[in-house]
């Protein structure tokens, strides 16, 4: 099987229209032939990450963006199932309170990246700031074309301090949005999700499409590149993730730190 993270890796300096990116794959395989491959993976991820904690030196940020329903909460709840909560930590970010609106953009995301020997996974993030806030007329143009670039240098600071970062945009189709949108009225399990605010963005999609596309285009770098992931299938999106994570982490490949002491001079009695 080819290496996942190339067939979707955003090449920095590429132009992007979603349109040419498939949302729909199977990847040469069936349904419980993923399932098998995730559990595989996400046990070796589990692994990996015990090495990173242990080691405490390094940190891996995950960013999870996607129009609603795209399936982030799906990802956390399937590919992060393993983890060590004391190890990882998962923020969403919501509408900016009053305090963080009073500092910069990014003040609020600074604080929630991970520390040494952590996971951070991102239920939303950053980017929302040249998502919503275009879409929606949060701020300025002024204000929110420079952000491109202050994402930038944030992610570069992030990295040349031993953050790595990837970057995942679940990419589903108009179609499958509204089957996953008209499910939740369907089932009585989902109705709390239900929320007429995701109506009302789904008739924004064409804009959200083009801030989408700017984003990945302007903020896809070699410190920290995008993956656009076909989601339609949720199993095949659980896979690329999972996989994507996996190698990233090989490459990475945290150490056990040696021994405070000398392990041969030590009893317990």
């Amino acid at each position: 099987m080819p290496n996942v993270s190339a067939l979707w890796k955003v090449r920095p300096g590429r132009r992007i229209k979603l349109a040419d990116w498939p949302t729909e794959e199977r990847g040469g395989m069936d349904k419980d032939a993923a399932r098998a491959r995730i559990e595989k993976a996400v046990e070796e991820i589990s692994s990996w990450q015990y090495r990173l904690y242990s080691e405490n030196r390094r940190a891996l940020l995950i960013v999870l963006q996607a129009m609603d329903a795209g399936g982030k909460d799906g990802v956390i709840r399937r590919v992060m199932s393993a983890l060590n909560p004391q190890g990882c930590r998962v923020t969403s970010f919501k509408a900016p309170s009053a305090v963080e609106l009073a500092h910069d953009f990014l003040w609020r995301v600074h604080a929630a990246t991970p520390a040494k020997g952590e996971i951070g996974i991102f239920n939303r993030s950053h980017y929302e700031d040249v998502l919503i806030a275009r879409v929606r007329n949060l701020a300025p143009k002024a204000v929110w074309k420079k952000r491109y670039r202050q994402i930038n240098d944030f992610e570069r600071l992030l990295s040349e301090n031993g953050v790595a970062i990837l970057k995942f945009y679940l990419h589903i189709s108009k179609e499958e949005q509204r089957e996953r949108l008209q499910e939740r009225l369907r089932d009585p399990t989902k109705h709390w999700k239900a929320d007429p605010a995701d109506l009302e963005e789904r008739r924004l999609w064409d804009d959200y499409r083009a801030a989408y596309e700017d984003a990945i285009e302007r903020c896809g770098t070699p410190w920290a590149p995008w993956h656009i992931i076909p989601a339609d299938r949720k199993w095949y999106r659980d896979f690329a993730v999972s996989e994507i994570i996996l190698e990233t982490l090989r490459r990475m490949r945290p150490q056990f730190p040696p021994p405070k002491a000398d392990i041969a001079k030590l009893v317990v009695e």
